[in-house]
């Protein structure tokens, strides 16, 4: 059973109504997903354009109202909103339409901008994060808005853009800018991996290590002399901390027995290094630029104060912050995450293992004004890359987990039970 648990009753009857609409609409589905995958949307540079027609046509194709609101007119962000019955909670269903770069394409076994059904999976770039996820939130969209009479409170749809660099286009700017539609609380689509629950994520800490050194011929050097060799050694030093381990704060001690280690082990990435010129002269100066990932129960401080008493170590050398913020989570108990938990149950016939997502997401922007916000969907792996895919079933049962868990939530009698 999941540790997140005593969510509300499933209504059978939605349910049975749930289960039967998005059977049928299987192939419009996956044929949303392919045209997702065919609208190009890598980012850098980050142009969303045609991926948001495609949720916009969708949706107007079914009667269905939305809006497309940007700050950058090649990043447009897709919102619909609709209102059941009276009374009841605003919920906020968050997905994004940038993906990462392919890379070599040559290194693809599937060709990365068209969709290729392969063995119960969907292959092309995105599928994973998270165009999959995406096109099942826009299907459950369309389900709740049909049906209006069966559940009551608010339910939105956002499909934005800038996520994958988390820049200031996508979300940041449409909260800013639109701040109703933080709402009450955020199911977000992007999937912490395995079709489990992401109650929370790994904070952000990016670094720029800077070394110097005299100059001088290089067959003059001693040890540590050079910049790119200062570097070095920092470099590696801060590399043992990928064996660092965090204990899980209080409010989240259910963690540390729900298979979510990887979550809570701390990752140190050094993305780039450069430095030195001629290879007959001593390097003056290098520089690297690494990603830590912080799990919750460290902080950016923790971080910090461990790279300041390696540095203070190593001659000519500093740190400063590129940029950060901290391990976010939301607590079992908030219904948004109970709702989920049940809904996943319910269609999957196994409660999903509730983690720690180790990438980013839109839903740390929900957290940090206070929103209840959890990460559920059809990523399997977790972190997608080179023949990035989502399984079909996985695609389909998570369009059926967003709509039963909507009505479960927006439906449950009194609103402080989210608090």
């Amino acid at each position: 059973m999941s540790a997140v648990h005593g969510g509300p009753a499933i209504d059978e009857e939605v349910h049975m109504a749930v289960d039967r609409f998005v059977d049928d609409e299987r192939k419009t589905l996956v044929d949303l997903c392919r045209r997702l995958v065919e609208a190009r949307s890598v980012n850098p540079p980050g142009d969303t354009r045609a991926a948001a027609e495609v949720v916009r046509s969708f949706l107007n194709a079914r009667g269905i109202g939305c809006q497309m609101l940007s700050g950058n007119d090649r990043k447009p962000s897709v919102v619909a909103t609709c209102t059941g019955r009276s009374g009841g909670r605003h919920l906020v269903l968050n997905g994004h339409l940038d993906t990462i770069p392919p890379g070599d394409e040559s290194d693809w076994s599937f060709p990365p901008f068209s969709l290729t059904p392969h063995g119960g999976r969907l292959h092309g770039l995105g599928m994973g994060n998270m165009k999959a996820a995406v096109a099942a939130l826009t299907l459950a969209y369309a389900f709740l808005h049909r049906h209006r009479d069966r559940w009551r409170g608010r339910v939105s749809l956002t499909a934005v853009p800038d996520e994958t660099v988390f820049g200031p286009d996508g979300a940041a700017w449409m909260l800013e800018e639109h701040p109703w539609l933080l709402g009450d609380a955020l199911i977000c689509g992007e999937g912490p991996g395995g079709m489990n629950l992401a109650l929370a994520e790994k904070g952000v800490l990016w670094l720029a290590i800077e070394a110097q050194a005299p100059p001088g011929q290089g067959m003059l050097s001693r040890r540590g002399s050079s910049a790119t060799v200062r570097l070095a050694r920092v470099v590696s030093e801060l590399d043992a901390l990928n064996e660092l381990r965090a204990t899980p704060p209080p409010a989240m001690e259910m963690l540390a027995g729900t298979g979510a280690d990887e979550g809570l082990r701390m990752s140190v990435n050094t993305g780039r290094m450069e430095g030195g010129g001629l290879t007959s002269q001593v390097a003056v100066a290098a520089r690297a630029e690494v990603d830590f990932r912080v799990p919750p129960g460290l902080t950016i401080a923790d971080v910090e104060s461990r790279v300041d008493a390696v540095v203070r170590g190593v001659e000519g050398v500093r740190w400063t912050r590129i940029k950060g913020w901290e391990p976010n989570w939301t607590v079992p108990g908030e219904a948004v995450a109970r709702a989920v938990a049940a809904a996943a149950e319910h269609v999957r016939g196994v409660a999903p293992a509730p983690v720690v997502r180790l990438p980013a997401s839109d839903g740390s922007r929900w957290r940090a004004r206070g929103i209840p916000a959890i990460c559920y969907g059809p990523q399997p792996e977790l972190a997608s890359s080179v023949d990035d895919y989502a399984v079909e079933q996985d695609v389909v049962d998570c369009a059926k987990v967003y709509a039963t868990a909507v009505v479960a939530y927006v439906n449950a009698a009194d609103r402080a039970e989210n608090r």
